[in-house]
């Protein structure tokens, strides 16, 4: 079994995702990187390649859900034994992740994420996504039967029991909330170690003010479906 595989989902990332690169394998030396291109139409792929990941080329635009599965799917099929997102961005902060790896050593959680929020509020963060951050967390606590500080956090481990789990079976657009719904499911537990959070150097989100609003509907119907499936059956 291998031990741990760390990987970049990115979509026209050029301009960051080499410094994530770097400074993963400065965090963890020797731990391989994996990137997951989402056909970016720039040059992501070469600067990956030039920085020390192997590339992971996507043959169709899946979405993040998609990449993060892929990426997913492959590492249980490689017998990897836990896996580490770091989104290309450049908004986590790659010392954070050996927290994250002994974390999920030592609990035997099946996910820990590395919580902007987990000591108070977190810069970088805007008000529009804080205020959505706090209502989900409004609408996980009765659901998980604990609070969750931070549901939307991409900066996320989890184990190979979640690998098999997520490898069959992953949400596509926005999956960060409905997948702690999916672990709830299974009767998985989950724990939360605190990050730091970057600004953003380059690029700019995806997540528009109108899509803010696409993304909370989206992601309740994804997180009202889920519950029904929690329902025993009669």
């Amino acid at each position: 079994m291998k031990e741990l595989l760390i990987i970049v989902p990115a979509f026209n990332e050029e301009g960051a995702v080499g410094g994530v690169v770097r400074g993963i394998h400065e965090a963890m030396p020797g731990t391989p990187v994996l990137v997951i291109d989402d056909c970016s139409l720039d040059g992501t792929i070469p600067v990956a390649r030039d920085a020390g990941a192997r590339v992971l080329p996507l043959p169709h635009h899946l979405g993040l859900g998609g990449c993060v599965q892929a990426g997913y799917k492959l590492a249980f099929e490689l017998g990897y034994q836990y896996v580490i997102r770091v989104d290309g961005d450049g908004q986590h902060d790659p010392r954070d992740i050996p927290r994250i790896f002994e974390a999920l050593r030592a609990s035997g959680c099946q996910m820990v994420i590395g919580s902007r929020f987990y000591d108070g509020d977190a810069n970088h963060t805007s008000l529009m996504r804080s205020l959505g951050i706090r209502f989900f967390r409004l609408v996980l606590r009765p659901i998980l039967g604990r609070d969750v500080r931070d549901p939307t956090s991409g900066f996320v481990g989890v184990n190979r029991a979640a690998l098999e789990v997520f490898s069959r079976s992953f949400p596509l657009e926005y999956p960060e909330i409905e997948a702690l719904v999916v672990l709830q499911r299974k009767a998985f537990r989950f724990a939360e170690v605190p990050c730091r959070m970057r600004a953003r150097t380059t690029g700019r989100s995806s997540i528009t003010p109108l899509k803010s609003i696409y993304y909370i509907v989206h992601v309740l119907l994804g997180v009202f479906a889920n519950i029904l499936r929690l329902r025993p059956r009669r």
